[in-house]
């Protein structure tokens, strides 16, 4: 990956880890992306860990027939590329920025200390990684249980939850290709096509110009066949 010259970093997203992270001075780098440029690639070195101070990171890994799956859509506040800190020496998927986006990137070694020495930002840490388990942990019950409307929709909710901790009832999401959301989904593009009208039809989103998911609508769906 090409070294990208040191930003001005904006007012935080986070205060609070922003303010941790700020105590590394030895290894750490404020990163600026463009949309749909790639951090890091599946098989490169891993050798550092990334903080989103602002924007969206899709992360998708791709099968030796060439098939890719999406893993996890990133916002503010969420860490990634944890794997190089126990021992994966090669990315084993792809991070690509879904905006324009601003990160902290934190070598290795640099972040191992920071958490031995740092009991706050370990504990936010730890905290990240325990509900990116939990949401991990959904998807994969989503998937085994649920029929691909319902888990369009979730996908959704999920999107509509990148930007802000709280959700309001309109909410405008990243725009994704249908192509795109068949492969979070699990399902075909044509069956993306007909559930994304269907929804504009009750009213559930709304095209703009951009997408906007009407929140509590669709959460009604979610949780109420």
């Amino acid at each position: 990956m090409a070294k990208r010259a040191q930003s001005n970093v904006p007012p935080p997203t986070d205060l609070y880890v922003s303010q941790l992270l700020e105590k590394i001075s030895d290894g750490k780098h404020v990163m600026s992306f463009r949309k749909g440029e790639k951090v890091f690639s599946q098989g490169a070195q891993a050798d550092a860990i990334y903080f989103v101070h602002a924007g969206k990171v899709k992360i998708t890994v791709v099968s030796s027939t060439g098939k890719e799956a999406v893993l996890a859509l990133l916002g503010p506040h969420e860490f990634f590329g944890e794997g190089s800190l126990v021992g994966q020496s090669l990315r084993v998927s792809t991070a690509t920025t879904m905006e324009a986006a601003t990160l902290f990137r934190v070598e290795k070694r640099a972040m191992l200390h920071a958490l031995h020495d740092q009991a706050q930002l370990s504990e936010k840490f730890m905290a990240s990684l325990l509900a990116r388990n939990i949401d991990l942990e959904e998807d994969l019950c989503d998937q085994l249980f649920n029929h691909s409307e319902k888990r369009l929709a979730r996908v959704l909710l999920k999107l509509a939850r990148l930007r802000e901790h709280n959700i309001l009832p309109d909410a405008e999401i990243p725009t994704l290709s249908h192509e795109t959301l068949a492969e979070m989904v699990g399902t075909t593009r044509s069956r993306i096509n007909h559930f994304m009208n269907k929804f504009r039809k009750m009213g559930l989103i709304d095209y703009n110009g951009g997408l906007t998911v009407r929140t509590e609508l669709l959460t009604d769906l979610v949780l109420h066949e």
